[in-house]
């Protein structure tokens, strides 16, 4: 069962009058293992008192969980194919996602690896193979 459908049924409950226990041991007579936790249903039940009626999430702020999109993909790998000798923290700074995330859409999206002509550090650039 889905979480929206398990707010849906504690919504239910909760306009039948049942208590968050009550609803806690109906949901484990029916589903369960897979019935949501007694701090999930209290959590619910309380907002649903306040006057929530949607049983979606709401959206949260700060920092998208997954900012490796495609356009910031694309973004990264013109930058990349515009200068070899790019230096991550130059990406880092134009983009304004994090360190970790380059590498990341560099080595595991793009496949780009540093390499060094003959050791110069100074004289690295961006290799790959993945590149078109």
């Amino acid at each position: 069962m889905e979480k929206t459908e398990f707010r849906a049924v504690i919504n239910h409950f909760y306009l039948k009058g049942l208590t968050s226990k009550e609803i806690k041991a109906e949901l484990e007579e029916v589903h369960g293992t897979s019935a949501p936790a007694f701090a999930t249903v209290y959590n619910w039940v309380n907002e649903f008192k306040r006057g929530r009626t949607s049983t979606n999430a709401e959206n949260r702020s700060g920092r998208p969980v997954e900012v490796t999109s495609y356009e910031m993909i694309g973004k990264i790998h013109d930058m990349v194919l515009s200068d070899r000798r790019i230096k991550v923290r130059e990406i880092v700074e134009a983009t304004g996602i994090s360190q970790g995330t380059v590498f990341s859409i560099l080595q595991e999206k793009l496949g780009v690896k540093k390499s060094r002509k003959d050791g110069c550090r100074v004289c690295s650039q961006w290799r790959t193979n993945a590149i078109v």
